[in-house]
């Protein structure tokens, strides 16, 4: 159906012709027009948000996508606790385990766990919404971040230090001090606490005692570096401390005479010193210390009692005499 047209009657002609409108009418149509457009959506945004509570297409789209980040957010703070779960189970392995295979010292728990400053560090993020939990995800990152390099430069030294296994093995205090096949040989006290022969009170034995002949052949029982030659006329008498590495080291005490010096190279079996009666004893005999991590441990638990005269021979050297 064509749309109504609009005649007006030509003066000259007397005839009827049809109008036209001018520019400016068709301006101010087109102006109304857009005026009552703009109005009714308006009055539908007004009607939709406000009266009918209802999220306009745009907001609603937005509101699912911040939900799906919201929730990628919460997934990524969980597993990053999985994370730290795992890394806490490898620092416990690499605490209890592996440094100690190689008398290495653990590594504190103030190290690993050292923090990261005040919250001035994430305040670029509270202006966000759901800041709590961005928060604590860039936080729990951070502190993971810096548990795995402190993790990864410990592997780094335990990897150096398995790539000296092979040296371990004779480092390691493994062999007697003495011939225990000798005459009168023999062990006269063990570790542990015992009533102490000139104290006359109980007190911790360190090491175990040996008793033998004076001047019985006294031997290293690993590789390692004389760390010190002490002489004194009280406590442990002459005495020579082996450091072995890998946290072991070894003490032999109340010698009559040292036949090495501090800073010397000895290898498992050299002779070292010979047995005495010096400083605070009571009759000739070698107390003989194994000390690991500077803590001294049973030395009954590195003898060797499977080896045979004939081997253990083999094994030891003395000095020239």
């Amino acid at each position: 159906m064509s749309s109504r047209k609009r005649y007006i009657i030509n003066p000259d002609t007397l005839s009827y012709e049809l109008a036209r409108e001018s520019v400016s009418a068709r301006l101010l149509k087109f102006l109304a027009w857009l005026g009552i457009g703009l109005v009714c959506f308006l009055v539908y945004g007004w009607l939709y948000t406000r009266v009918l509570g209802l999220p306009l297409p745009k907001t609603r789209y937005l509101e699912s996508r911040n939900a799906e980040l919201v929730s990628s957010y919460r997934m990524l703070d969980e597993r990053l606790d999985e994370q730290g779960k795992v890394l806490y189970d490898i620092q416990m392995r690499d605490n209890s385990v592996y440094r100690p295979i190689f008398g290495m010292e653990q590594i504190p728990s103030e190290i690993r766990n050292a923090g990261f400053g005040g919250v001035d560090r994430y305040s670029y993020l509270q202006e966000y919404d759901n800041a709590p939990l961005l928060v604590s995800s860039a936080m729990k990152m951070d502190i993971l971040s810096k548990k795995a390099f402190v993790q990864s430069k410990s592997f780094d030294e335990v990897s150096l230090l398995a790539q000296r296994a092979g040296d371990m093995a004779t480092c390691v205090p493994n062999i007697n001090p003495v011939d225990m096949s000798g005459a009168g040989v023999r062990i006269a006290s063990p570790f542990g606490y015992r009533f102490h022969p000139v104290y006359h009170r109980p007190i911790l034995h360190r090491g175990i005692d040996i008793t033998g002949p004076s001047g019985y052949p006294i031997f290293a029982t690993g590789d390692g570096v004389v760390e010190s030659v002490s002489v004194s006329f009280y406590g442990y008498g002459n005495c020579v401390v082996i450091d072995h590495g890998f946290g072991y080291k070894t003490r032999y005490a109340h010698l009559r005479s040292a036949l090495v010096a501090p800073g010397q190279k000895v290898s498992r079996g050299d002779q070292i010193a010979r047995m005495g009666n010096s400083g605070l004893s009571t009759g000739t005999h070698l107390h003989y210390e194994v000390i690991y991590r500077g803590s001294p441990v049973n030395p009954w638990n590195y003898l060797t009692d499977d080896l045979s005269v004939e081997e253990y021979s083999e094994l030891v050297r003395p000095a020239d005499k």
